[in-house]
């Protein structure tokens, strides 16, 4: 099994071109599910959690093509079956999602509860509940939702709490649906609003688009169109939280520095300096005072569960005392045992992570326990002294395309081994 092993401390120069949200990419895979002819996809990430989205729209008989520039050419006209598989499915949460253009244009769906990584409870209640108000005969059997509807209806749904995979399931449904559909308390989540930019583009109506109130019209159909995904914010703060880290000056390339207002907002009250174009964020380190800060995080536009893991980092090697506060998922400090083996002062109480500043970290090998926290480990190995070896890395595979390539280019001293 591939290891990835990184020898510090380093010093990063440079810049970097940021990939296609995995986030956005994977619903919007999805929603290619509700196209009558096909669409052309472009700036998806070459990520596992991709691979397995495209292996399992082949097995209902979806076409999937590639041409020379990496787009993606999806034709759903001639779907053979209406079930997502638990093989597939068990990898990855996502997979939930299609449910919904399932359900929406064919009128049935079979789904295998999900699966992925273990940072809490994600429960599909609500994506059940809010088919179900939109006329959807749903049934739970031997691990499968089993959904049925001549025709879905617009309801007006409530999400409680706010869902991100839970919106743009039931998004995707009501497009398709008769009447009229408010998803209120929806996600307001960047690529919630790129998924719900491509339905449009294929003919859909949503409006309320980046509120928290989308009005859906039902449509008779949508048709194909080429539309390509946003930049990933998260793979965009996880490399400035290293350049912050190691006290270098970096620059993320092919960004939307507004989506990562809240973050920015963090990294200069860490002591970074910070600026930006329309589509680049420079973060200079150099010569400055790593500051501890205190986070919570909170559901889109306020701090991202996704940085949690890279901010604790940060917060081992500043000077003080900090805390950071986890209030999206359970079981999200998977990730401080193994900084704590690099030498971290770190403890854990409840759903708060509490940092006492080190001088340094040690290297060590480690091991990953999810996608963000085996990206906090990578981060760690940059400034630890000695070499850090970091196990279990098919976590990061999902999430960040070519990460020790990217690094490597800026200077670190990582590769990939068996």
């Amino acid at each position: 099994m591939d290891k990835l092993v990184i020898e510090g401390p380093c010093q990063l120069s440079g810049r970097v071109q940021i990939s296609g949200a995995k986030n956005a990419a994977l619903p919007i895979l999805m929603g290619c599910l509700l196209s009558e002819t096909p669409v052309t996809l472009s700036n998806v990430p070459h990520l596992k959690d991709v691979t397995t989205t495209i292996q399992l729209l082949a097995t209902m008989g979806v076409e999937v093509m590639f041409d020379e520039h990496l787009n993606i050419e999806i034709d759903a006209s001639n779907i053979t079956t209406k079930e997502a598989p638990y093989e597939l499915v068990k990898t990855m949460r996502a997979s939930i999602l299609a449910m919904g253009p399932l359900l929406a244009r064919f009128g049935e769906a079979k789904v295998s509860l999900p699966g992925g990584c273990a940072i809490g409870s994600r429960p599909v209640n609500i994506h059940i509940e809010g088919m179900q108000k939109m006329g959807a005969d749903i049934k739970v059997e031997q691990g499968y939702i089993i959904a049925k509807a001549d025709r879905l209806k617009g309801a007006d749904i409530t999400m409680e709490p706010v869902t991100v995979t839970g919106t743009e399931n039931l998004l995707m449904a009501a497009v398709l649906a008769e009447g009229q559909t408010i998803l209120r308390n929806a996600a307001r989540e960047p690529e919630v609003s790129d998924l719900a930019n491509f339905l449009n583009a294929m003919g859909a109506k949503i409006s309320g688009i980046d509120t928290d109130t989308l009005v859906v019209d039902g449509v008779e159909r949508l048709q194909g169109v080429s539309y390509k995904v946003i930049p990933d914010r998260i793979e965009a703060g996880t490399y400035l939280a290293a350049a912050a880290l190691t006290k270098s000056c970096v620059t993320v390339t092919h960004v939307v520095p507004e989506h990562l207002t809240a973050v920015l907002e963090k990294f200069t009250e860490a002591g970074a300096d910070v600026s930006w174009t329309e589509d680049t964020i420079t973060l200079d380190m150099r010569g400055r005072e790593l500051k501890p800060v205190n986070v919570v995080t909170d559901p889109y536009p306020l701090f991202p569960t996704d940085m949690q893991a890279q901010f604790v980092v940060m917060n081992s090697i500043a000077k003080g005392k900090a805390k950071v506060e986890e209030t999206i998922f359970e079981n999200r400090f998977m990730h401080v045992s193994e900084l704590v083996r690099m030498g971290a002062d770190i403890h854990v109480e409840g759903n708060t992570a509490y940092t006492q500043g080190v001088d340094h970290l040690v290297g060590a090998p480690v091991m990953a326990t999810d996608l963000r926290a085996s990206a906090s480990l990578i981060l760690a190995g940059l400034i630890a002294h000695g070499e850090t070896v970091v196990s279990r890395i098919y976590h990061i595979d999902r999430g960040y395309e070519l990460i020790e390539e990217k690094f490597h280019k800026l200077g670190a001293h990582i590769y990939r081994a068996n």
